[in-house]
């Protein structure tokens, strides 16, 4: 019988350890989304402090191409909206994870406690 809930637990136990792995792999994306955030808030503001008599260029490969004001204001936003959104996805991924890693914490410790007492129960048959 403690054979038989040994393997329940390691087999819950690496589901929980991949469960913990991917937590990490989805902060770490969302940390990253958070820099692009940032950068591109401070990009429209900069963007905000000029008028139309300023030149705005775009870094395309090795190139500096001249752009419109109005079309770069425009993609900023767009990627801010865009960044925003992967954000919020990325947040309620995560609290979906952690609710999952919760009640693999539960079965684990309700497992280890039938371990222990079935190995108590065959301790005492010795």
């Amino acid at each position: 019988m403690a054979e038989a809930i040994q393997k329940k637990l390691k087999a819950e136990l690496e589901k929980y350890t991949q469960m913990q792995k991917d937590v990490s792999k989805s902060m770490s994306a969302r940390q990253k989304l958070e820099t692009q955030l940032t950068e591109n808030n401070i990009v429209k503001e900069e963007l905000d402090l000029l008028d139309s008599t300023n030149v705005v260029y775009k870094l395309i490969g090795p190139v500096l191409v001249k752009q419109d004001l109005d079309e770069a204001k425009a993609t900023v936003t767009k990627r801010l909206e865009y960044i925003n959104g992967e954000i919020q996805r990325y947040e309620t991924l995560l609290k979906d994870m952690e609710k999952k890693s919760e009640q693999h914490r539960e079965v684990l410790s309700s497992l280890q406690q039938e371990f222990q007492r079935a190995q108590g129960l065959a301790v005492g048959k010795v």
